[in-house]
């Protein structure tokens, strides 16, 4: 996988809880090829960080426990090098950016969920969760819980809680996180508070989120509705506006035309005559000076949206 911190799903150090699935792989100094090929892989990906040469070394050394099995060797050591080859073979993949495929490569060697070892599935849970896909592991997960012989262990409370904070909330399945704190004896009273009390703060937020996104397309609603009201009332202001305009203006040049009518009639001017002119002239300017006093508003300029 890149270098690059925001996609990098590796290394895993500091993500986890109380387990510590991340730590330095512990190498059981026995003399069998699949200790060597562990120490090996080991190497290559701390030291030389050949990623695709540590995961090719542990698939060997798989295939050399499924040849002798550590049979000379105490079961303990057997499983204890199987998680370690897990382990170091997970952090590979996540190097390569490879890890869609941790599961099944794991599983490959495991065949079922329930047997998967406390700290490999820590692992698979970091790593989905950080990656954003933590439904990929809920089923596995779920499976490993409802072992009968999986809640006998000590790491059992630790790995439920964490398949709460990481798997259930981030999915929004609260009520099944609720039945799983309240059902499993695995929690003390106060983890018990804790996770439930962190259980209802996410239901508060999701029911937030909810009822803002429905508040929203109303709002957008009621926006669109206002801006196309007041556009048809600016409208309907031009065009009164307009006509009243255009009345009054029909009005005037009537008004103006029977007064200059009427001065003729009563002053006898000739408008034909050079010397009524100057003041048919001085009439029209005071026609206009009242007639732009009294109406000025009418000609300003109209309002945009």
């Amino acid at each position: 996988m890149k270098s690059d911190a925001s996609t990098s799903a590796a290394p895993l150090k500091g993500l986890g809880g109380p387990l510590r699935s991340s730590e330095p792989v512990r190498v059981v100094r026995v003399a069998s090829p699949a200790v060597h090929l562990l120490e090996e892989a080991a190497d290559l990906l701390v030291v030389h960080l050949d990623f695709r040469a540590a995961l090719e070394t542990c698939e060997r050394a798989w295939q050399s426990l499924a040849n002798d099995s550590l049979t000379e060797e105490p079961a303990g050591t057997y499983l204890e090098v199987k998680c370690s080859l897990c382990i170091v073979g997970i952090q590979a993949l996540a190097e390569m950016d490879r890890w869609q495929e941790v599961l099944s490569w794991v599983l490959q060697y495991y065949q079922v969920p329930e047997k998967l070892p406390p700290k490999v599935l820590e692992l698979c849970i970091l790593l989905y969760s950080k990656m954003q896909e933590p439904g990929a592991v809920l089923d596995v997960v779920s499976a490993w819980l409802q072992d009968p012989d999986n809640q006998n262990l000590t790491e059992y409370g630790a790995l439920c809680e964490l398949h709460i904070q990481r798997v259930l909330l981030p999915l929004g399945r609260l009520l099944e996180a609720e039945e799983l704190v309240v059902g499993s004896a695995a929690f003390g009273e106060d983890q018990r508070l804790e996770v439930l009390q962190a259980i209802r703060t996410v239901r508060q937020q999701r029911k937030q989120e909810c009822s803002g996104s429905q508040e929203a397309p109303k709002l957008n609603q009621e926006g669109s509705f206002s801006h196309k009201f007041l556009s048809l009332l600016m409208l309907l202001r031009r065009l009164w506006d307009c006509a009243v305009s255009h009345f009054l203006s029909l009005s005037f040049k009537r008004s103006l035309l029977a007064t200059l009518i009427l001065c003729l009639l009563v002053v006898r001017i000739d408008p034909a005559s050079p010397s009524s002119l100057p003041f048919l002239y001085q009439l029209a300017q005071l026609f206009h000076r009242i007639r732009k006093a009294m109406f000025a508003r009418l000609y300003q300029l109209p309002l945009h949206d």
